[in-house]
């Protein structure tokens, strides 16, 4: 499963998540996208009332079924953005599952920054939360430059940005074929 993007329609971190789960599902895997407008639809997680609503309980099915999870987000003021921070959250509702929160799950890292010391620390943030909620972040993570990432096609522009994208989604899909087989 994918999460990310932003409440922009378009965000050039959904696009290279729809990329990533575009990848997966040519080897195999079944995907299902949670974009930006779905996630800016949860509730702003709540500790003290974490499990409302019907969206949010479809969105904490598929983070439990999933044995792999991509996730992409913008770089704000050098770390993740605010709906992608509260998705991570809202995953406090899986701490009796079977598998809580991304346990035993290959977690990919998308960042599309406008620079690169914004996409550094941004990817260093992300991983060290997925490691917070027990996830195995993949070995590569993609930093791209939000900046002219993309044609008027929806086509990276340059090869290494496909390329990054492609190894993040391959690294979860061989993870995730290993660890459930």
């Amino acid at each position: 499963m994918g999460l990310g993007g932003t409440v922009r329609p378009g965000s050039s971190s959904e696009k290279a998540l729809i990329k990533a789960l575009a990848t997966a599902a040519a080897a195999g895997a079944r995907t299902e996208l949670f974009g930006g407008a779905f996630l800016a639809g949860l509730p702003i997680y709540n500790p003290h009332d974490p499990f409302e609503g019907a969206e949010m309980a479809r969105f904490l099915a598929a983070v439990s079924a999933a044995d792999g999870v991509i996730v992409a987000t913008p770089g704000y003021h050098g770390s993740i953005s605010g709906v992608i921070k509260n998705a991570l959250d809202s995953l406090e509702g899986l701490r009796n599952d079977p598998r809580p929160y991304f346990d035993g799950r290959a977690v990919g890292c998308i960042v599309s920054a406008g620079g690169a010391q914004a996409a550094g620390s941004t990817l260093a943030a992300l991983r060290s939360i997925i490691h917070a909620l027990r996830g195995w972040p993949t070995p590569f993570g993609a930093a791209l430059g939000a900046s002219g990432l993309f044609d008027e096609s929806g086509a990276f522009v340059d090869p290494k940005d496909a390329w990054q994208v492609e190894t993040v989604a391959q690294q979860v899909v061989d993870f995730a074929t290993r660890w459930t087989t």
